[in-house]
């Protein structure tokens, strides 16, 4: 594109009802990726918090190394759950996907996601690096 930013698409139907992108890379190397959650292969994958995490997380770095990324470009991380009682579980995973990357995190209790049986939605930041630019 002439603007010098790059969008990933993915398989989700939402992205095209929504008009919107999994990931957008800008020219200074910051990659943004769209909310994520434990949905693999268009069903919502079975387990609790913990397991909606780790899968939603997977999700996001599945978009981030179609761009040639890793966890260890990661500089934030927002956690969406639908009950507070999820928290120590998402922590949980969090820490074993990032401990070694710190990024900046945050974890937010909202009233529901767009399905009931979605406990967890996550966000994630990336940075390639000044004038790293798309791949």
């Amino acid at each position: 594109m002439s603007d010098g930013i790059r969008r990933l698409g993915s398989d989700d139907p939402g992205e095209t009802a929504a008009g919107s992108s999994r990931a957008v890379e800008l020219p200074n190397g910051l990659v943004l990726v769209s909310g994520c959650t434990s949905t693999v292969d268009g069903v919502i994958a079975d387990g609790g918090p913990y397991d909606q995490t780790v899968n939603a997380f997977n999700a996001a770095l599945a978009a981030l190394k179609e761009l040639g990324l890793g966890a260890e470009h990661v500089v934030r991380t927002r956690t969406y759950l639908t009950h507070a009682r999820d928290v120590d579980e998402a922590v949980r995973a969090h820490k074993q996907l990032f401990d070694a990357v710190r990024p900046a995190a945050t974890t937010v209790i909202v009233a529901g996601l767009v399905d009931p049986r979605l406990v967890v939605q996550v966000e994630v930041e990336a940075y390639r690096g000044e004038g790293g630019g798309a791949a």
